[in-house]
């Protein structure tokens, strides 16, 4: 082992401590490292830069844009709100649930339909009173591995993919990974479908626990003919920034006023509602013309009857709420809408709200003005609360054409007449032009985040090949586990990706095994393809932990679920899907 190895294995292994503990963002994190190497002379400017061109990463961006002509057309929503129509049961709900689901997850990015389902389902659970809880886990596992089945099934698929094509293999055709995707699809889903309903919990959603502890949300203050600052500005009256309390919204007569700015006017008879830290509202009460309405009966039906929804958000990876207060992000202004609440690991984040730094996965109970468009900032928070009533569509035949226009090229790319890549290049040109999607849409649906996370990622991958590091460990997994055989070093190989992706994310756990799977698989006789396979489906199969997973992550506050959750329900999966990929592998590439 040489110097350069060493170095290379402690910053790869800081930068895992650093993704795990969620120091910074994922993408930075993986770039520093990137530059870091840079700076280091371990690969050139080129090598460094090569995932920025890689046709995977490209691939990806693409698919992100066809995507998001899917997710305003609402066809998928449609779809799936007509099979639930008239199922009552739970089996039968989630047979007709999965089943379309991972299929349609093998063409499409799986987190948007987890993001627009997730509501449907929670508004047909409250219907049939079931627990949502029952579902939401099997949801984001069906969408996960459905997206085994095909090369655009995941991101991760196409990150090997493109890897490949720089080791100057052909990469994988279309359905190559069906061969161990589909039978994986068809055992998990039938596991999820005969065990899920008795290992998932019985779980309330926030607004549910909510309406149960109104009290343990919200205070109620009236504003008397006293109050020396009646006729002036909430800035001006002194009640924008509290110690510990968060004016979310003014009830004045039957009109109701949220999100509350500093612009708003406080007039005699208001009722001002406060959430954040209630044992603090004893220093409000000091103040003349304010008092606490101890005997109020507000509740949060009261607040919903008003002008003022109240909406669930989940907190996303790529948001820009991540490392700020909520004060310090402008929430009111910025999404028209105050913060009740703020729940993660299914508890309570105690304190004054715009002190609260959001993470990703946080929960939170949204009081929504009147011009809060759920869908304008899905890239800082999903919206995951039903709604009374059907989602406006922006054109269904928007997403039918998208449909038939992606099928076409599928098919082209089936029978090899061109590359993934060149497809995508066509169907959002054509996209772009039918004015099915708007250049401004099709920015809008990229998620730049990843794709320098990929990018840098795949960076890194060429910095372990190029310094020997990937040889080294390669032929000292190999020394080790040879006298157990082939079937101990593809399970090795597996359990480590797998265990990477549970730990930081899915595609870089790919971009780090991949050249230590390639080099496992010269020493040991695999086709290199299998080993691609092997890594690729081991890097989606996130089955044990919320954070693994964008999907896993979404549900995760909604359900109320906590990580024991994840392992009870996910560790007989993980085991299912790894003993078939395994086994398939050895069968057909060995």
């Amino acid at each position: 082992m040489t110097a350069e190895m060493i170095i290379v294995i402690i910053a790869i292994l800081l930068m895992l401590v650093g993704l795990f503990f969620e120091i910074a963002r994922p993408d930075l994190l993986v770039f520093g490292t990137l530059f870091f190497f840079l700076m280091m002379g371990y690969v050139d400017t080129e090598q460094a830069l090569s995932g920025f061109s890689n046709e995977g990463m490209l691939t990806i961006a693409l698919l992100f844009i066809v995507a998001g002509v899917f997710e305003r057309s609402g066809l998928i929503e449609r779809l799936i709100g007509k099979f639930l129509a008239n199922t009552n049961s739970e089996r039968g709900a989630l047979m007709k649930l999965l089943l379309p689901i991972s299929g349609f997850s093998a063409f499409v990015n799986n987190t948007p339909i987890v993001v627009t389902l997730t509501p449907i389902i929670k508004k047909w659970a409250a219907e049939n009173n079931i627990s949502p809880s029952k579902f939401l886990i099997p949801l984001s596992y069906a969408s996960i591995i459905g997206g085994t089945i095909t090369l655009m099934g995941t991101s991760t698929n196409l990150v090997i993919h493109g890897l490949l094509l720089q080791e100057g293999d052909l990469g994988f055709t279309f359905f190559q990974l069906a061969w161990v995707g589909l039978p994986v699809t068809i055992i998990g889903v039938i596991y999820l479908i005969l065990f899920g309903p008795k290992i998932l919990p019985n779980n309330q959603s926030l607004i549910d626990k909510v309406k149960m502890n109104t009290k343990d949300y919200l205070s109620e203050m009236a504003v008397t003919y006293e109050f020396p600052s009646k006729g002036r500005t909430v800035e001006e009256a002194g009640l924008r920034n509290l110690k510990g309390l968060y004016l979310i919204e003014i009830l004045r007569e039957n009109k109701s006023i949220s999100p509350v700015t500093g612009e708003t006017m406080i007039l005699e008879g208001d009722r001002l509602l406060f959430t954040g830290m209630l044992s603090t509202i004893a220093d409000l009460q000091k103040r003349k013309g304010l008092t606490l309405d101890t005997g109020t009966d507000i509740s949060i039906d009261d607040v919903e009857q008003q002008e003022s929804p109240l909406v669930e958000a989940v907190v996303s990876h790529q948001s820009y709420l991540l490392g700020r207060t909520i004060k310090q992000s402008r929430f009111r202004e910025k999404y028209n809408a105050a913060v009740l609440a703020v729940h993660r690991n299914d508890e309570l984040v105690q304190g004054k709200i715009g002190d609260i730094v959001p993470k990703a996965g946080d929960l939170l109970l949204l009081v929504t003005g009147e011009n809060f468009d759920p869908h304008q900032d899905h890239r800082d928070f999903y919206t995951t609360s039903p709604v009374d009533e059907q989602k406006f569509y922006e054109s269904e035949n928007k997403g039918w054409f998208a449909l038939v226009l992606l099928l076409s090229m599928i098919a082209l790319v089936t029978f090899q007449v061109i590359s993934i890549f060149k497809a995508m290049v066509i169907t959002v040109g054509v996209l772009i032009v039918t004015k099915a999607i708007t250049p401004r849409q099709a920015k809008q649906s990229v998620q730049f985040q990843v794709l320098l996370l990929i990018a840098s990622a795949l960076g890194i991958g060429s910095v372990i090949k190029e310094t020997g590091t990937a040889e080294f460990l390669g032929n000292s997994l190999v020394n080790s586990l040879a006298p157990l055989g082939v079937i101990a070093i593809l399970g090795s190989i597996y359990m480590m990706t797998n265990i990477f992706t549970e730990l930081i994310t899915n595609n870089a756990a790919a971009v780090i095994m991949f050249p230590i799977g390639l080099e496992v698989a010269s020493s040991v006789g695999i086709e290199p393809i299998g080993m691609a396979v092997l890594v690729a489906i081991a890097a989606s199969a996130s089955f044990l932990s919320p954070i693994g997973y964008q999907t896993n992550l979404i549900v995760y506050g909604p359900g109320g679920y906590t990580f024991k959750d994840y392992l009870k329900s996910g560790f007989p999966l993980t085991l299912l899907v790894m003993i078939t990929t395994i086994m398939i592998v050895h069968i057909k590439y060995i």
